[in-house]
């Protein structure tokens, strides 16, 4: 039975994105990105959502001269299958991809249970749908030492989640990674 993972790179204050819809504050240096290589190595299957899918699609076809750790991630993220869940996309711009026109727990469950690979599922907003559903079996987040004050957040604010920690690790830039198991999964209380 393959899990199915949720990461993301936040601000402190829980945002992936700024206000402005930026995110360069929140690249990762050599030591963490190294760091999400050990942690992607075991995904062969990545759940996007259409935003997630059209930044990831960079890594199809990088630029040369990027260093063996971009290349690296690249090699693996090409090498996984992709499933994008989006009404409006009208065509992949990479290999092992396919459209979904809507995301059905069902289908990632019968995933999650013949595949022998882990899931990873990338975007807040299919993440969300994914952890309403009870589907997500990790949360992996990296504090990222900036507060944007608002923009795209991480986690849906109307979900209430119990987690218990599994690891933790710091790291000089100051990034902060925790890794949690998911468990009873509700409505947020008023």
């Amino acid at each position: 039975m393959a899990d199915l993972t949720f990461t993301a790179i936040t601000s402190l204050d829980g945002y992936i994105e700024d206000r402005h819809g930026g995110f360069g504050w929140a690249a990762p240096d050599e030591e963490v990105f190294r760091f999400v290589n050990d942690l992607e190595r075991p995904v062969g299957t990545h759940l996007f959502g259409r935003r997630m899918y059209e930044t990831m699609a960079y890594w199809e076809a990088p630029p040369d001269g990027q260093a063996l750790f971009e290349q690296e991630f690249g090699t693996q993220w090409r090498a996984a299958d992709k499933v994008v869940y989006s009404r409006s996309l009208g065509a992949v711009v990479s290999a092992r991809t396919r459209i979904e026109r809507r995301f059905d727990p069902q289908t990632v469950r019968e995933m999650k249970a013949t595949l022998d690979h882990e899931i990873s599922v990338g975007g807040p907003d299919l993440a969300a749908q994914a952890l309403r559903a009870g589907l997500v079996d990790e949360v992996r987040l990296f504090l990222t030492p900036v507060v944007v004050g608002g923009g795209r957040a991480a986690l849906p604010r109307d979900l209430r989640l119990r987690v218990d920690l599994l690891d933790e690790r710091r790291f000089d830039s100051g990034v902060v990674y925790l890794r949690y198991a998911t468990s009873e999964v509700g409505p947020a209380e008023g």
